[in-house]
């Protein structure tokens, strides 16, 4: 249940080799045993790309690839964090002063994100020390959300050392809200799909208040990702907070528009909601009141009636003060078709036609589409990838994340599994450079997975 914590479970590490070898490691590290572990899953999103956080409900589910951290807490107040990949350098730091440098996404810098976010939560000046070894199976920079389940990991771990108590939904609000420690404005997707997913089902996540409603996936498919190999990290790049300012200047137009109080709009469904039209009569009013043609800075402000100086201190964030022009029109026609591809999606799931993987997979290709094309975060590799796949016998693709890098995600007719993965594998990675990261990282068919856990040794 969403209302309750995370799950505690008993695991025979003896028995569980991943388990067992970051034992062994955390042992040759810090000398010591941990005392508990705790793991959160990446995930991955069917449909509903970058309308979370314009405050549309998304459908995605957890994949069994995780974050898996082995944890000591200690009597000094010190922070020590080390990580299986040697990529990836050991840390330290005072627990009383958590810095986090947005203009470096380093590892690091994640895990404190979620610890501060807990830190800050309970409001504690003196928090328990820790020693924790990172183990991470979720290929990073890749759009299935590493970065996240790192955060949401580190929250739980924080919050099982301070023996506090919060929900699903609690956590996944403080991990979502403290990501932004780093950078990222986010929607909350991740964070919620890491705690309240479930497993054999995906879910439909909704915002304002947080919850989420199980979708019954169509048996004769399969969902098969495959990785573009073309990296994408969402904090490091100004074109995800761009998009996220582009929607938030649209509905603060859209709004003006319709003579609604503009200067309290954030989100394009809040002008939906206060409006109480459907997502199509929002589709006609995008047409209608905003224009396909870039906006300059002058312009926003002439249909405004504000100051130049107004929008950069009042609107405009830290991140977006140097950019010149906005596409508007192009990102709300995205937003309102891709939240109402979520909902098509959802009722198709639940009516189960017998064509269902046929229409799922259409809403996927018109979603692939309006990514590339209205809010221009796919790239040319994903959408070779993207074709590759519907040619050898997916019903659907699209990009999954961020985008601008990252995976696809489609649907394929079960009975038509091994040749797909065969045919994808010979055309994308066989014949390209793109086989840098181990073949069973790249493509793989997944289900829908359980959320984030804390594991005691039986």
């Amino acid at each position: 249940m969403a209302s309750e914590g995370p799950g505690t479970r008993r695991a025979r590490v003896a028995e569980q080799p991943r388990l067992l070898k970051l034992k062994e490691m955390f042992k040759s590290k810090f000398g010591s045993i941990p005392k508990f572990y705790v793991r959160a899953p990446g995930r991955v999103n069917l449909i509903g790309e970058h309308i979370d956080y314009c405050g549309y409900s998304v459908l995605p589910m957890a994949v069994e690839q995780d974050m898996l951290i082995a944890v000591e807490p200690v009597k000094t107040h010190t922070l020590q964090l080390a990580n299986t990949n040697p990529l990836y350098p050991d840390f330290s730091t005072s627990i009383n002063n958590i810095q986090i440098d947005k203009t470096k996404p380093l590892w690091h810098n994640y895990f404190l994100c979620g610890f501060k976010g807990i830190q800050e939560y309970f409001g504690l000046s003196n928090p328990t020390g820790m020693n924790c070894l990172v183990d991470g199976n979720i290929p990073p920079s890749s759009g299935l959300s590493s970065s996240s389940a790192l955060v949401c990991c580190a929250g739980l771990v924080t919050l099982t050392v301070l023996g506090m108590n919060l929900s699903k939904v609690e956590l996944a609000e403080v991990c979502a809200k403290s990501e932004r420690y780093i950078g990222t404005e986010g929607g909350g997707m991740d964070q919620s799909i890491s705690f309240l997913a479930e497993e054999g089902t995906a879910k439909l996540i909704e915002f304002n208040p947080l919850r989420a409603t199980d979708v019954k996936l169509p048996s004769g498919a399969v969902f098969v990702i495959a990785n573009s190999c073309v990296e994408m990290n969402k904090a490091a790049t100004s074109h995800f907070n761009v998009r996220v300012m582009e929607c938030r200047l649209a509905a603060k137009l859209l709004a003006k528009y319709k003579g609604l109080q503009w200067d309290q709009i954030m989100r394009l469904e809040e002008v939906q909601a206060k409006l109480g039209v459907s997502l199509e009569e929002m589709l006609l009013l995008t047409e209608d009141a905003l224009h396909p043609e870039l906006y300059s800075c002058e312009e926003i402000c002439r249909c405004l009636g504000i100051s130049l100086e107004d929008l950069r201190t009042q609107i405009l964030t830290a991140n977006t003060q140097d950019v010149l022009v906005f596409k508007l029109y192009q990102r709300a026609k995205h937003v309102y078709g891709e939240a109402a591809r979520v909902l098509r999606f959802k009722a198709i799931c639940e009516e189960a036609p017998d064509n269902a993987v046929q229409l799922l997979g259409e809403l996927m290709n018109q979603s692939h589409r309006s990514c590339r094309d209205l809010y221009e975060c796919s790239c040319s590799e994903l959408d070779q990838l993207v074709d590759i796949c519907r040619k050898f016998g997916a019903q659907g693709s699209r990009l999954t994340g961020a985008g601008w890098g990252g995976c696809t995600v489609s649907i394929v007719p079960a009975d038509k599994l091994p040749d797909f993965l065969a045919n994808v594998q010979d055309a994308y990675y066989k014949r390209c450079d793109h086989s840098e990261a181990p073949e069973k990282q790249n493509l793989f068919a997944t289900k829908p997975g359980g959320g984030a856990l804390v594991f005691l040794e039986a």
